[in-house]
């Protein structure tokens, strides 16, 4: 049986400012934004090409309140992978986008912290072509 991720929710405070923010300043594709009567919706957004989208779910209750840019604590919570690094650290950091360090070369490619609009962190990252 053949699986993979398709969706992960992340908790947002308000639908419309978590797609404006995905779509202009990461350039990501609203990929979905279906009406759960009575109040949810069914909201995804993804970058271009993705086979995993990223579900933007309106924190509900207090608890899921507390939670937004907190889902992982104070570890990355999400890893989004690049075929041009230096374009799209440069196109983030030219519309605002939080970069919490300078880009680093690792083992595994060359990778950089950035923030989203609730605080949760993200690697960007370019895997190094394997030999």
């Amino acid at each position: 049986m053949a699986q993979q991720v398709g969706e992960i929710a992340l908790l947002v405070r308000d639908y419309e400012e978590a797609i404006a923010w995905f779509t202009q300043k990461l350039g990501f594709a609203l990929v979905a934004d279906v009406p759960i009567p009575p109040t949810e919706r069914w909201v995804t957004v993804a970058p271009p090409g993705s086979q995993v989208a990223v579900r933007l779910a309106r924190a509900e209750t207090e608890r899921q309140h507390k939670q937004i840019g907190h889902q992982s604590d104070e570890r990355v919570l999400l890893y989004l992978h690049t075929d041009d690094f230096e374009r799209d650290h440069a196109a983030y950091a030219a519309c605002g986008v939080r970069l919490v360090e300078a880009p680093r070369q690792e083992r595994y490619g060359t990778v950089a912290v950035f923030e989203d609009l609730y605080s949760n962190s993200w690697d960007l990252i370019q895997l190094k072509e394997k030999s």
